[in-house]
């Protein structure tokens, strides 16, 4: 029986903050390839940021210098920040399955400082009983410690948590642990795979 539901971030929770952030970039002459290459590609500098082992100083310092642009790590953090929104069928469900019971729960790979430019924009944090996010226990999906520590503050059965992700490689190291998982096709199958599963809603 499901009691805890995992519900993804960039791209459900927040549907367009990523190609926000990279239009406006678009906006300050840099190409979306750049874009994507220093911000979402850049294999090691994004995972050692993500990580914890990097500091907010120290990724974007480099970002704006690979951009080659005059903009010090609190404006572009402030220009992602601005670019994000909330899916407000995503917000409803939330409430909706707390409402019947069931814990609302973030698995998450992310820095500390979209976080909590976040949280002070949208306070999204309070639609949630527990979370985990990669930068505090030091390494990503699809790593089973991250999705240890999600059981742990869960504070629910693994067996009982449900996690999607769009990711297929995600899926495994929480399958490892016990918890149950499917691939995340976009809201409509999303919510037919948890009703399937009998979460009421």
């Amino acid at each position: 029986m499901i009691k805890a539901i995992t519900f993804d971030l960039d791209g459900v929770y927040f549907p367009n903050g990523k190609a926000n952030f990279i239009m406006t970039l678009g906006e300050l002459g840099i190409s979306e390839e750049e874009a994507k290459r220093v911000f979402l590609k850049s294999d090691q500098m994004n995972q050692f940021y993500k990580n914890g082992k990097m500091t907010d100083e120290e990724f974007w310092t480099w970002a704006a210098k690979e951009w080659q642009l005059n903009k010090s790590p609190k404006e572009l953090i402030d220009l992602l920040v601005n670019g994000y929104d909330v899916d407000e069928r995503v917000t409803e469900i939330i409430k909706k399955v707390r409402a019947n019971g069931y814990k609302t729960l973030i698995c998450s790979n992310n820095f500390k400082a979209r976080i909590d430019g976040l949280q002070k924009k949208i306070e999204f944090l309070n639609d949630f009983d527990a979370w985990v996010f990669s930068f505090e226990v030091g390494v990503s999906k699809p790593s089973p410690v991250i999705f240890q520590e999600l059981v742990e503050r869960a504070d629910v059965p693994a067996e009982t948590i449900v996690f999607a992700d769009d990711n297929p490689d995600n899926l495994a190291g929480a399958k490892e642990v016990g918890i149950e998982t499917f691939l995340y096709e976009g809201f409509d199958k999303f919510m037919q795979k948890l009703v399937e599963l009998g979460v009421k809603i």
